[in-house]
Order: structure tokens, then C-alpha cells, then sequence
């Protein structure tokens, strides 16, 4: 039970961030045909759950309940891909074929990039 209230702790946490991240890269852009903010809070997720991790996976940092919290609550919540399948569908409902595959490829990439990116940066700076 203690288990459950920490991701569900957690993932409060994760959700509030990608609503107020996700809202300041998509105001910045001043973009209402394309879903910047989504972009932005993945790659961002992305980038953090590398780093994370790879301090968790090598260097047994995180005690299983902080990984339960930050894995699957806060990080979770914060970028979650069932927004990333809505917009994208919403995209081809629109007729906006372009603009849908341009999203699936930018999400994809670029977040396999920055998983790839934040355990790199972790392996050199915590090796």
C-alpha cells in the first residue's frame, strides 16, 4: 500500500510539471498546430530517465521505493505518451498528415536520442 501512494505521490508530481512545463514551451511558441510542449516534456522525461537510470542500473543509488517515485510516478506522469497518441491522432483527424508524422518522427527520435544522451552524460560524470 505504502508502495502505491509513493508513485501515486509521484505521479501527482510528474503530471503537475508536464501541465505547467508543457503549457510555458507551448505559450513560448505561440504554436497552436503543433504540440511543442508534448515535445519539449519528453525529451525532457527522456533525458532523465537515461541519466537516472544509469545511476540506478550501475551505481545502486536509488533505494526501491525512490525508484518507484521517480520511475514510475514523477517521470510517469511527467511523460506520459497517451497525449503524445491523442495529438497525434487529433493531427490526422484534421487532415494535417504533414504536421501528425512530423510529431511521431520528432518524438520518437528525439527522445531515443536524449535516453541515449542522458546515460552517456551520466556514465562520464558518475563514473
Amino acid at each position: 500500500m505504502i508502495k502505491l501512494m509513493v508513485i501515486g505521490i509521484g505521479g501527482a508530481v510528474g503530471s503537475i510539471l508536464r501541465y505547467l512545463i508543457s503549457g510555458y514551451v507551448q505559450q513560448l511558441t505561440r504554436s497552436v498546430g503543433f504540440p511543442y510542449g508534448t515535445l519539449a516534456v519528453n525529451v525532457l522525461g527522456c533525458f532523465i530517465i537515461g541519466a537516472l537510470f544509469h545511476l540506478a542500473d550501475t551505481h545502486g543509488v536509488f533505494s526501491s521505493q525512490t525508484r518507484s517515485f521517480m520511475f514510475i510516478g514523477v517521470l510517469g506522469g511527467l511523460t506520459t505518451f497517451s497525449t503524445f497518441g491523442n495529438e497525434t491522432m487529433i493531427l490526422v483527424r484534421d487532415a494535417q498528415h504533414g504536421l501528425a508524422l512530423a510529431n511521431i518522427a520528432a518524438n520518437v527520435l528525439l527522445c531515443l536520442g536524449a535516453v541515449w544522451l542522458g546515460r552517456v552524460t551520466a556514465f562520464w560524470m558518475w563514473r
